[in-house]
């Protein structure tokens, strides 16, 4: 082992063979006491974090940032593996393996000889191949597939595209629109009684979803949008509230509405 961290350290260049390498010399009984610890457990909200920047990576148009955000992802999916590989469950090339034979199998188009004439064919040809693969036998096993440690909305959204392909959907996004108000109504029917309540929202937010995917939207990214949107106006408002030197805990709800009022037209 003590040769192996040697040669690591004399290396030049890197490439994934020595990060598996990496790992099992951390995992190693003269590696480091964290990593050796760690579980799939104990590790696995490491990966959303890590994918949640590269998406930030992403919307923040940098390469530098994507390249060294999308290693951290990498480093986390050589870490579960190399986790089972001591367990003789797997190892990195039988990941690689199963994603690559999955490629060649759902793309029959370029791999084969099917024909298709647009997006739409190879949609439905991967849908259709992904659900004989799975042993998928009916719809609902396919909205059951959706993981359910997804964020909130995003499954919501996956489950309402899902069940659209069996024909159960809106007709449009008006049609949505109605839903949505009709769970509005719903909603405001049962605010004194907190347990309806409760369901009643889920219901009100989860028509929200349909109408943004009838548009084409996606709900996850609307909402993180109007995040930033109230961090930005919240920020206007507080600005606005010290520069006419007062406390915004010293004023009423209907001062401070008239504080955000101004700042939306800011």
């Amino acid at each position: 082992m003590e040769q192996i961290k040697k040669e690591l350290v004399e290396k030049k260049s890197f490439d994934i063979n020595d990060l598996v390498t990496i790992v099992k010399v951390l995992r190693s009984e003269t590696g480091c006491p964290w990593d050796k610890v760690q579980t799939h457990e104990s590790i696995k909200k490491d990966l959303l974090e890590e994918t949640y920047e590269v998406m930030e990576a992403i919307d923040c148009k940098s390469p530098e940032m994507m390249q060294e955000e999308l290693g951290d992802v990498l480093l986390q999916v050589v870490f579960h593996t190399v986790l089972e590989s001591e367990q003789g469950h797997f190892e990195l090339g039988d990941v690689t393996n199963d994603v690559c034979r999955k490629l060649i199998v759902r793309h029959p188009h370029v791999f084969g000889d099917v024909n298709v004439e647009g997006v739409d064919d190879v949609l439905r040809n991967w849908d259709s191949i992904k659900m004989d693969t799975k042993g998928q036998q009916t719809f609902t096993d396919t909205l059951k597939s959706v993981p359910k440690n997804f964020p909130a909305l995003m499954r919501a959204q996956k489950l309402g595209k899902r069940a659209a392909k069996s024909g159960l959907d809106f007709e449009d996004e008006y049609a949505a629109f109605e839903g949505l108000k009709s769970e509005v109504t719903e909603t405001q029917e049962v605010l004194a009684d907190k347990q309806k309540a409760a369901q009643e929202l889920g219901d009100l937010m989860f028509s929200c979803v349909n109408v943004a995917r009838k548009l084409g939207l996606d709900a996850e990214e609307l909402l993180s949008q109007a995040n930033e949107k109230f961090l930005e106006r919240f920020e206007k408002v507080e600005n606005s509230v010290t520069a006419d030197e007062k406390s915004m805990t010293e004023l009423s709800p209907r001062e401070l509405d008239e504080y955000w009022r101004r700042a939306k037209n800011m």
